[in-house]
This record gives structure tokens, C-alpha cells and sequence, in this order.
């Protein structure tokens, strides 16, 4: 099964081959760069919109390049206070060849007031960078790496938000539109 991300971040695309291996079998992810179409930290319905683009741009490569693939996924991350308070969230964003689309969340974890308008002015790495004296901490583990000594990681996070979105894939039969 090929399975083409919208992304080259190596913490991004292996939380996504790690929630695909849970239910399909020989599953190859291949991270293709793609524009998101919003800012580099988005914020609130832009979220949704950066994954879901990410999503359409892939597609849209991947016809031009003449490039077959079972699935085409995007993932984003980003800042909301749709939860009635701020904090980071992942959304992910899954077509399959027919186009059907599914979308799925991954656990949301909060963001103090004072790093809010830093967060968003920037982008949630480079604040992250300069609290935990780091350098590139929105790769690979990512922040949350840190700030939950190790127990969960970015690929943590991409893995549950793609095991939500893929519910309507794998119980096509009772939970699919």
C-alpha cells in the first residue's frame, strides 16, 4: 500500500507510517513537501485548512507526476482556543484514491498565556527552541518530547490524530458516510 504525506518532517511522517502499519500491511509513506496555504503557525480553522490543503497540493503533484497512491495525507499543527482555552493541536487529513476524505484529531495540550502571542507571532518550535535551549525541536520528537519527559512525542501525536481519521477507513461498513 503507498500512502503519500504532504511533508518531509521526519517526526510527521513517521507517526503517520506508524498509525497506517496498525491496521494495513506493507505500507509505504513517502513525505513529499507541499504547501499548507496558511502561516507557519496556524491558528484555530486554519489548522484544518493547512492539513486539508496540504491534502488537495499533494494530490494535485501527484497527478502531475504521474504518481499513484492508495491514500494522500496531510497533517498540521497548530494553536486554538476553540477548547475555551489555549493549546496545541494536530489535525489530520486522509483521501483515499477515490477521493472520500476522513479527518481526525490528536491530543490537545495546553499553552500558558504568557507564550501565546509569541507562539503565534512565530512559530511553536522556535519558541520551544528557546525554553528548552534547543535547536530544531519541531522535527523529528518535537517539543512535546520535552515537555512530557519522553512519555509522548510528535510521532505520539501524528499517530493518534491519523487513527482517528482513518476510523472512517476501517469501518467503512458501519462508520463511513
Amino acid at each position: 500500500m503507498r500512502v503519500l504525506i504532504g511533508t518531509n518532517n521526519k517526526g510527521k511522517v513517521e507517526g503517520a507510517k506508524q498509525a497506517f502499519e496498525k491496521f494495513y500491511e506493507d505500507v509505504e509513506i513517502i513525505g513529499i513537501s507541499v504547501s499548507s496555504g496558511v502561516g507557519d503557525e496556524p491558528v484555530n480553522d486554519e489548522i484544518y485548512e493547512g492539513a486539508r490543503n496540504r491534502v488537495n497540493n499533494l494530490i494535485k503533484y501527484a497527478e502531475e507526476n504521474n504518481i499513484n497512491s492508495d491514500f494522500y495525507i496531510g497533517v498540521e499543527s497548530g494553536i486554538t482556543n476553540k477548547l475555551g482555552k489555549w493549546c496545541i493541536i494536530q489535525i489530520a487529513v486522509i483521501k483515499d484514491k477515490d477521493g472520500y476524505e476522513s479527518f481526525g484529531t490528536g491530543p490537545a495540550f495546553p499553552v500558558p498565556n504568557k507564550y501565546v502571542d509569541e507562539i503565534i507571532n512565530t512559530d511553536l518550535g522556535i519558541v520551544m527552541d528557546k525554553i528548552f535551549k534547543g535547536n530544531g525541536l519541531k522535527n523529528e520528537k518535537g517539543g512535546i518530547a520535552h515537555l512530557t519527559r519522553d512519555v509522548i512525542t510528535r510521532y505520539d501525536l501524528t499517530k493518534e490524530a491519523f487513527i482517528m481519521a482513518l476510523t472512517e477507513f476501517i469501518n467503512a461498513d458501519i462508520w463511513k458516510d
